[in-house]
């Protein structure tokens, strides 16, 4: 009954969220103005109509919001949708190559704001083209993200839809937690994630207990110990081949029980490894790979 539960209340979510893709309000034609999340006005003479996106989690959005067609550019990871593969490919994003964004004639350039992006946002503004700073590291962030874009390219409807939509995936109950996890993200030295991270709040949501949810940084390094102790039932790798993590036949991570017994949750990265609007599907998928091998 409490499976049920749970695969109700994930269906309703998904659900959710493919409403918020649907059809949205006329695109305004006036002025935008926005504060973004270094503080900075961002004043646009009207929406958007050539944008570089320079996260992958900002061009789901984008395509989410039906501002797809607008993209100019994008980085290297964005492959969602399949779709985006047509865009010119404008390498990492983190710093940008601010020339070549150039070269594209952009009038709107969206970047995750970290340092190297502050100083090439301004360099942007240099040349005339905005650039607008978005903080998006927790799913408590997808909602605010996905407002900003929708009012930056004229779909404010589409965007407070798919953020009403994002903000309930965040909001949502926990369930009780069925099993226990480490998602480990290096293995030498080992690094894990911890709760200041999108993916310590997916695994709440899908019923697993992330054995690193003490340590408030969204990543820290801790050693090979410190995972044998805490004994997790599972440990988490992302984008690992069809077979097991190549640390699995380390003879020092068989101190690990569940590297010992082979328990891993191998999980895509384009799916989880970015916070964006396929967040509910993430945690569907979790849970469903957590059942499966319990």
């Amino acid at each position: 009954m409490r499976r049920w539960r749970h695969r109700t209340h994930l269906a309703g979510l998904v659900a959710a969220l493919a409403a918020a893709c649907g059809p949205a309000a006329r695109r305004p034609d006036g002025p935008v103005t926005v504060v973004d999340a270094a503080g900075r006005t961002v004043s646009l003479a009207a929406p958007a109509q050539r944008v570089v996106s320079l996260l992958p989690s900002f061009t789901e959005l984008l395509f989410a919001i039906g501002a797809g067609e607008r993209l100019v550019g994008r980085t290297a990871w964005c492959d969602y949708p399949p779709a985006v593969r047509a865009v010119p490919n404008m390498g990492d994003g983190i710093p940008p190559n601010v020339e070549l964004v150039a070269s594209r004639r952009p009038d709107l350039v969206v970047l995750y704001h970290s340092g190297p992006n502050v100083a090439a946002a301004r360099q942007l503004e240099q040349l005339g083209i905005a650039a607008v700073l978005v903080d998006l590291n927790l799913l408590e962030d997808l909602g605010s993200a996905a407002r900003v874009l929708g009012r930056l390219t004229g779909r404010p409807g589409a965007g407070d839809s798919l953020a009403a939509s994002l903000d309930s995936v965040a909001r949502a109950p926990l369930p009780a937690p069925i099993t226990s996890l480490a998602f480990v993200v290096w293995d030498n030295p080992p690094i894990v994630i911890g709760a200041g991270s999108y993916l310590d709040r997916l695994a709440a949501l899908a019923g697993a207990r992330n054995v690193f949810h003490d340590l408030a940084a969204p990543s820290a390094q801790v050693s090979l110990e410190a995972i044998a102790q805490r004994d997790p039932h599972f440990v988490a790798v992302l984008d690992d081949p069809a077979g097991e993590p190549a640390f699995a036949g380390r003879p020092e991570w068989r101190a690990v029980r569940a590297v010992r017994e082979r328990l891993f949750l191998k999980l895509a990265g384009g799916l989880f490894g970015r916070p964006g609007p396929r967040a509910a599907e993430a945690v569907r998928r979790l849970r469903s790979l957590i059942e499966a091998a319990l």
